[in-house]
């Protein structure tokens, strides 16, 4: 039992939704294509960086030592922490940090959102096959829609009769 005034450890708290159980939207994302529409993006993307960092059960030695091996070249504490910072400008995570952050991580969740804002949208792993059936099933009622306009124009082929 802890007496008054004793120093209770925190811990780290846990984020409260799992990020493979984040919703998938339909919707098709608009395309930046106007001034300033990716203005800030930095910050953005610094953002996204702390919540994969935060919302990791792992500290961030661990998740950089994930990153350093994936990648083959050292990433430190220090580097997270810096990626993580919206106020440093100058320190801005790569493509390559940011793609083995989010596959170390696995919060694809925060890929999608960021691909978003650029007009596209992010399937993982079997998702492929689910839109990839979707098309196909496309291409099927393209090709049944085909098929019986042709069978009411066509008529039977009669060679020889006279």
């Amino acid at each position: 039992m802890r007496a008054l005034g004793d120093v209770v450890p925190v811990t780290k708290r846990r984020a409260s939704i799992d990020a493979s159980q984040l919703g998938f939207t339909f919707d098709p994302p608009m395309a930046a294509t106007s001034d300033a529409d990716l203005a800030g993006l930095d910050r953005i993307i610094a953002a996204k960086v702390g919540l994969a960092l935060k919302g990791d059960s792992r500290g961030r030695h661990e998740i950089a030592g994930a990153m350093s091996a994936l990648l083959d070249e050292p990433v430190s504490k220090a580097m997270l922490d810096a990626y993580a910072a919206e106020s440093r400008e100058a320190h801005n995570i790569s493509g390559a940090r940011l793609f083995a952050l989010i596959a170390v991580t696995e919060r694809f969740d925060l890929l999608d959102r960021l691909a978003r804002r650029i007009g596209a949208a992010l399937l993982v792993g079997e998702e492929l096959h689910t839109a990839r059936l979707g098309h196909l099933r496309a291409q099927q009622r393209e090709l049944s829609a085909e098929i019986k306009k042709m069978e009411q124009a066509a008529t039977p082929i009669k060679r020889g009769a006279k």
